[in-house]
């Protein structure tokens, strides 16, 4: 009996642009700006992006794209220099190495997948954070991991998008 995958869509996609995989990361950057109040249970959306397309196109964003936007974040923040950075840098680093597990799965246990890339992440932040002096933030900080992975459905659904339009519209063939 071989094993198949069980993706829930046989379509074929287009190659993904460059320049979408930055918009999207510049996109996530303004997301994790907005003033909330230190909401519980926000997602770390630069970490959410970041760990997508880490997986899903591991050779075109590397770890040097993952540790600038990571300093960006840490300008933007006011944060300990190097928090983000070394957080993103490990997540672009696990999962481009796990790209090829994840994939074989379907989006429900691709999430599960990403749940400990995510916690770890923020495990990494905290823990730099209280190297610095910082306090404790508190257990309501992971809940942002468990959201992160409510939205890992509609957001690969949203930035898979633009790869499922065909290149030239063809009534005779169905993909």
């Amino acid at each position: 009996m071989a094993i198949q995958p069980s993706h829930s869509s046989r379509r074929i996609l287009l190659p993904v642009r460059q320049w979408f995989i930055l918009f999207s990361l510049v996109a996530a950057f303004f997301l994790n700006l907005i003033p909330l109040g230190d909401a519980p249970g926000m997602p770390d959306w630069v970490a959410l992006v970041l760990a997508f397309w880490s997986v899903r196109e591991p050779l075109r964003l590397g770890m040097g794209t993952a540790f600038v936007i990571g300093l960006l974040m840490d300008v933007a923040t006011g944060s300990i220099m190097g928090q983000h950075s070394l957080a993103y840098l490990m997540l672009s680093y696990a999962a481009g190495g796990l790209s090829r597990r994840i994939l074989w799965f379907p989006l429900a246990q691709q999430a599960l997948h990403i749940l400990p890339l995510l916690l770890a992440t923020q495990t990494v932040m905290v823990v730099t954070r209280l190297i610095g002096g910082a306090d404790f933030p508190g257990w309501g900080y992971f809940l942002g991991s468990f959201s992160g992975v409510l939205l890992w459905f509609p957001l690969t659904f949203v930035l898979l998008l633009p790869q499922y339009q065909p290149i030239e519209k063809d009534e005779n063939r169905p993909i």
